[in-house]
Parts: C-alpha cells; sequence; structure tokens
C-alpha cells in the first residue's frame, strides 16, 4: 500500500468517491434481506440463515465478526502471530465470504502472506502486504478519504510501525503523511516541518529511546497527538518501556499514549480524530 500526500488517495484503485463505510454495506445488506422478507421475495428460512451468520462466523477455533462495520464502522482486524497458516486462511475466508468491508491481517509472517495474499487473488481482489510491519490489507469498500493525519517517527528504526499506522489509518479512510527521522537530535529538522503540524487535524508521533519527541511535537500542536512508543533503542530502554513512560509522562496537554509497537491502535484513534463524527 502506498503512501499518499494529504490531499491523495490513501489506498490506490480502491477508493471510490462516495464510497460507503463499512456501517453503510452492513446497513444495506441487511435493508435489503428486511425489504426481501417484507416483498416474499425472500423465504424466511433463508433470512434466518443469513441472519445467524451477520453477526459472527463460528469456526471453531474463532468467532469472526461481521457486525463490527454495523457497529462501530469499522474494520475487523485479526491478529496475526499465534495462529496457524490454516486458521489465518480460513479466517480470512470468512471475512471475503460474509463481509464487504477491507480486510487487514496483522504482524504477517512472510508465507503466511503469501497464502492469504493468493486466496485474495484467487477472488480477483487486490492485496497489499508491507514486509517491514507485517502488515497486510484486502481494501474493500474504503471510504472517501476525508481529514488529515500526519505520522511524524523519531528515526528511521521507527517506520515499520509508523507504516502500520499510515496503513490502518488509510484503510479507514483518511489522509495520511509520514515524515520520518525529525527526532530531537536534531529539532532543526522537525521545525521545519511546522507548516505541515499545522495543517494537521490530528498527530501520531512514533518514538522509541527517549521518546522526547512526543512532547517536543505536544508543545507545538493544536490538536490531539497520540504517541506510540516503540521498542526501538539500547538496553536501558527496556524494549520500549523507558519510552512508554516517558511519553505517560509527558508535561504537554494534549498528548494521549497507546501500547508499544501498538501502529494499529494509533492509526485506529487517530483516524478517528481525523475524519471526524
Amino acid at each position: 500500500m502506498s503512501r499518499s500526500d494529504a490531499a491523495g488517495s490513501p489506498v490506490p484503485g480502491a477508493t471510490v468517491p462516495g464510497a460507503t463505510a463499512p456501517a453503510g454495506v452492513y446497513a444495506a445488506r441487511l435493508e435489503e434481506l428486511l425489504t426481501g422478507v417484507a416483498a416474499g421475495t425472500v423465504p424466511i428460512e433463508a433470512a434466518l440463515e443469513s441472519l445467524r451468520t451477520l453477526p459472527f462466523s463460528d469456526l471453531g477455533f474463532a468467532r469472526v465478526d461481521h457486525h463490527r462495520g454495523l457497529r462501530q464502522g469499522m474494520v475487523e482486524f485479526v491478529y496475526g502471530p499465534g495462529k496457524t497458516r490454516e486458521q489465518l486462511v480460513a479466517i480470512v475466508e470468512a471475512q471475503l465470504d460474509r463481509d464487504a468491508s477491507s480486510v487487514v491481517v496483522t504482524r504477517v509472517a512472510a508465507a503466511d502472506a503469501a497464502a492469504i495474499r493468493a486466496l485474495a487473488g484467487a477472488r480477483g481482489l487486490d492485496s497489499e502486504w508491507r514486509e517491514p510491519s507485517g502488515l497486510l490489507v484486502i481494501p474493500r469498500a474504503v471510504p472517501e478519504a476525508r481529514g488529515r493525519l500526519l505520522v511524524l517517527t523519531a528515526g528511521t528504526s521507527d517506520l515499520p510501525v509508523a507504516e502500520e499506522a499510515e496503513s490502518v489509518a488509510s484503510i479507514l479512510g483518511t489522509n495520511v503523511r509520514v515524515i520520518a527521522d525529525v527526532g530531537v537530535a536534531g529539532l532543526h529538522r522537525l521545525l521545519a516541518e511546522q507548516p505541515e503540524i499545522d495543517r494537521a487535524d490530528a498527530i501520531v508521533v512514533v518514538a522509541g529511546m527517549d521518546a522526547a519527541l512526543a512532547s517536543v511535537v505536544g508543545g507545538l500542536a493544536r490538536v490531539p497527538v497520540i504517541a506510540c512508543p516503540t521498542s526501538v533503542g539500547y538496553g536501558s530502554t527496556f524494549g520500549g518501556l523507558s519510552a512508554l513512560l516517558a511519553m505517560l509522562s509527558s508535561c504537554a496537554p494534549g498528548v494521549a499514549v497507546v501500547g508499544i509497537d501498538d501502529g494499529v491502535g494509533a492509526g485506529t484513534i487517530g483516524a478517528l480524530i481525523a475524519r471526524g463524527r
């Protein structure tokens, strides 16, 4: 999934002006079903069977939520680690069969990603896998982009988490720009991006080590800052714990914090803020 500028389309070929958001997709499906029952064109038995699978698919090892779009206007995220390839493929297949929204699988290994992409390709669907973060997306019914989300990284090593946030926010229908390597070791690099900071509707700051960038941006921005600590750093950073505690201890108002390496959470919250209600 390629990056876009603030005015660009987040997912090439997937975003159509006026595209229906996930909530609209499910509401339309339910309305069509109820209208069919009322008109007598859909048998009651068929409607009952459809309603049984509308909330979720019970695969035995997983209950795939097909109701999230109607309930929250959100896609269903699938966490990859700990699942076998067969389980991942089955979950994705259930989503493709019963959902109309995008499929997002996180932290996917290369071989597993290949199997999922083959499944999508067999159905004529595009897919993107970002190797550094392991995020795999099958874009469908992506809402027309609205709002500007700026993602800043302290260093280049923070990019995999930042790209995870970028991809998630894009698939949720937000214009995203990533600016890398503007950490506090060279504040002139950050200050050169003040116009972008001023234009943003929300900002995600991705930083490891001392994570001071979140506080600095929090003192410059007029919009909410979502701070995402990463596990980048030497032994004294304790796998991102020092960054997490530093961000939680920020003296700048307007800074909220997600978990360590949680690009999905940062991108989701950033998109919800940037898009507005």
